[in-house]
């Protein structure tokens, strides 16, 4: 047996590859998010001068997800056939381009435009990450994976909360540019860089990975194979079995609810903030951060427990009850604004567990080009709640001066998604 064939060589080997690809795509992630989020802490600028009220806001911040929708499965199935370098790279250029010239917005209907062409643009970013995580690992190391890359989700709140208040703050009238307007342009321009150097920089799969030894790449490519072959065995490889299968469409409604409420944490936790706590900018963008910070360690933990355990079904339940009881404590009339924080941080905390679990889901039931397509359209239709929960919460604001109903709204939607997970692998319980 080779040095890679041994136990602690296979550990080696991952962990190479580990290190070569996923600090990378962590990054990406982070300026993908960024970017996708920063109209949060813009939100008092753009209504002040954009003259919007809280329900356009909310409509500008979900129709992102309008255009998200049409283009994932096209470019997933693109990925398979171009590779990963050659498709992410140019999604980042020109979603950065386009995330900067929201500058330029003079009103509600050119804000929404440019929010629905940002959603088209990246819509290819995410699903692709997801499948090109399959060309390397197996469904053994993938949740830890899914987790790091998803912890950019909170983390990005670390790096968004105080750099978009110290540009709101200090960069307003510089150059004869309001700070929102610096805001987007100094969030959009890294995307663009990094997009050149993922030309570069990315391996597509292992066959041509040049940093890793001949018996390493035979090693993951021998792994791959025996896991593909129990899933044929199993069948759900064609294309038409990603639409076809009544798991798929029940996993959109699952992943719809997770979604629902990650957004609304990342585009109004800031403005409950400030409604409940402080007014200051950069008081609230550390506390803002503070939540991030501790859900990407909760992430990172439960991950690997998960992958360390071989379950899945209840570490995703289990986040998203916890963050459903979270969300219904936030909503207690009269909470205090520590209180109602804190119980709003621990509901980020159970969102984005059983988001970085979830995907673990679906990859035990498809594969091939089914795997491609539908994670593409899982992740396309579960971003609707993208659309719909901050326009829902801007309508629910507008009509009753108060979260307390969008925070119910939040806990059932989370609820719902941890039931029917339970559902819908409920034969995978039993083998158990």
């Amino acid at each position: 047996m080779s040095a890679s064939g041994s136990p602690s060589g296979e550990a080696a080997t991952y962990s190479r590859i580990t290190w070569r690809l996923m600090p990378y795509l962590f990054i990406c992630y982070i300026l993908a998010y960024v970017n996708r989020v920063n109209v949060s802490f813009a939100h008092d600028e753009l209504q002040a001068n954009l003259r919007m009220s809280d329900a356009m806001y909310g409509l500008g911040a979900g129709i992102f997800f309008i255009g998200y929708l049409f283009f994932q499965v096209p470019s997933n199935m693109a990925l398979r056939r171009v590779g990963a370098r050659r498709l992410l790279g140019p999604i980042m250029i020109v979603w950065g381009l386009v995330s900067a010239a929201t500058m330029f917005a003079t009103g509600a209907t050119s804000y929404c435009i440019l929010r629905f062409l940002l959603g088209a643009v990246e819509s290819g970013f995410f699903p692709g990450v997801i499948l090109y995580l399959t060309f390397w690992y197996t469904e053994k190391h993938r949740v830890r994976m899914v987790a790091i890359f998803s912890s950019a989700i909170p983390l990005s709140g670390v790096v968004a909360g105080p750099l978009c208040t110290w540009i709101l703050k200090d960069l307003n009238g510089v150059g004869h540019l309001a700070g929102w307007q610096w805001l987007f342009l100094l969030t959009g321009i890294p995307s663009s860089i990094a997009g050149l150097v993922t030309l570069f920089f990315l391996t597509d799969e292992p066959a041509q990975a040049n940093w890793l030894r001949a018996d390493e790449k035979t090693l993951v490519l021998t792994r791959l194979h025996e896991e593909e072959g129990t899933k044929k065995a199993k069948g759900n490889s064609r294309l038409a079995d990603a639409f076809g299968s009544p798991a798929v469409w029940l996993l959109c409604l699952v992943f719809f609810g997770v979604i629902a409420g990650n957004y609304f944490i990342g585009f109004w936790l800031p403005q409950v903030i400030k409604d409940t706590l402080t007014k200051d900018p950069v008081a609230k963008g550390l506390l803002f951060a503070i939540a991030s910070g501790v859900t990407a360690i909760a992430m990172f933990f439960v991950g690997r427990h998960s992958d360390s355990t071989g379950e899945r079904r209840w570490h995703f339940a289990l986040s998203a009850m916890v963050a459903a009881l979270a969300f219904a404590v936030s909503a207690f009339p009269g909470i205090p604004g520590w209180a109602g924080f804190l119980a709003l941080t621990v509901a980020y905390m159970g969102v984005l567990c059983s988001f970085a679990v979830f995907w673990a889901l679906p990859s035990q039931i498809l594969s091939g080009a089914a795997a491609a397509a539908g994670i593409a359209w899982i992740n396309s239709i579960g971003n609707l709640a993208g659309y719909a929960s901050p326009h829902a919460v801007g309508a629910i604001r507008d009509a009753t001066h108060s979260m307390t109903l969008a925070m119910l709204t939040m806990a059932g939607a989370m609820l719902t998604s941890a039931l029917v997970a339970l559902f819908v692998t409920r034969s995978e319980g039993r083998r158990a």
